[in-house]
């Protein structure tokens, strides 16, 4: 796939990392109005780093959008005029809707909105997608490059916005969990690099039990607590000290505010 991925800061390097990586690419056009802090990427025999998006167009067939939501809009007219029909036009900007950018290129064009994190550099992005009809024709090929980067997941416009607050700003969310975890167990006498190797191996390993087993939390959390055990009366502490409603709280809030700012 002969892929440009326009505005490489720090999600649209993300992404590249993964392409490179996971070896999706045969082609790869990154641009940056300054590109110094990515031409060693040019070290590998399959990119390109440029200033030129109008370059990295006309040489590419798909295109992920990573700009600022300021910028995307003179970018757009700058390089509408040199879209085909083979273009594919890959959105990952927040608040940005299909109507906007159709109403630059055309609805004609293929346009598809996508939502990763920024664990697409390692391969486990969730990433969520929604087009305008024309795109619902090459959709399956934005589920094939970010499948290949994580899971992928076509979901109504409509929901993208809490998509973003849970996929995106969830990473954060659930670092800060891992922190939390880490904190404790340097309480009780780990030190700091054990502390972090332990929490961030559980937190996979939680994650990976429900993923691999299709079971509800709950029914593992079942598994791990046993009465008058030691999990239980962590469980219900932290609950009592408003665990679950502060998450919830948390991302309600962050909900609120995409909407108030889109």
């Amino acid at each position: 796939m002969k892929i440009a991925i326009i505005g490489t800061g720090n999600l649209g390097l993300a992404i590249a990392k993964g392409l490179i990586t996971n070896n999706a690419v045969t082609s790869l056009y990154l641009t940056k109005r300054d590109i110094s802090s990515i031409e060693k990427w040019d070290a590998y025999k399959e990119v390109t780093t440029t200033s030129d998006n109008r370059e990295a167009v006309v040489k590419s067939d798909i295109l992920i959008f990573a700009v600022q939501p300021g910028h995307f809009s003179s970018i757009l007219e700058e390089i509408k005029e040199l879209l085909t029909e083979k273009h594919i036009i890959i959105s990952t900007i927040t608040g940005f809707k299909v109507p906007q950018i159709a109403e630059i290129v055309g609805d004609d064009q293929f346009i598809i909105r996508a939502m990763p994190n920024t664990a697409i550099a390692v391969g486990q992005s969730m990433t969520c997608l929604c087009s305008n009809t024309a795109g619902e024709k090459r959709i399956a090929i934005a589920e094939a490059i970010f499948n290949k980067l994580g899971t992928s997941l076509i979901i109504p416009e409509g929901q993208m916005q809490a998509a973003t607050v849970i996929c995106a700003s969830g990473i954060a969310f659930w670092m800060r969990l891992i922190r939390a975890t880490t904190q404790g167990a340097i309480q009780l006498g780990f030190d700091a690099k054990e502390a972090q190797e332990l929490a961030m191996q559980t937190c996979l390993g939680a994650a990976t039990l429900v993923i691999k087993s299709g079971n509800h939390p709950e029914a593992e959390i079942d598994k791990v607590t046993t009465p008058k055990g030691c999990t239980i009366e962590g469980l219900n502490e932290m609950e009592h000290s408003g665990l679950s409603s502060s998450l919830i709280k948390g991302i309600v809030a962050s909900y609120q505010k995409i909407n108030s700012i889109s």
